[in-house]
């Protein structure tokens, strides 16, 4: 009975420690990605214009607008 026991209470503290590390890791992580956009109007009017197209910036607006939203 007592070896079951320790099996069972080291595998329910890897499961609760791999839980709260993982919603730790992802709350770090959207956080970050919300103080450090991946990209920005700058990036993507070199992007634009790379691929042959002429920012307008009514245009960019849209783009981060849906880039913003899609992140939320």
């Amino acid at each position: 009975m007592g070896t079951g026991m320790i099996i069972l209470v080291c595998a329910l503290s890897l499961i609760a420690g791999v839980a709260i590390g993982f919603f730790i890791a992802r709350k770090y992580m959207m956080s970050y990605l919300q103080k450090n956009p991946p990209i920005n109007e700058n990036m993507l009017r070199v992007m634009m214009m790379q691929m042959g197209q002429k920012p307008s910036q009514k245009k960019i607006n849209q783009m981060m607008q849906a880039m913003n939203k899609q992140m939320k």
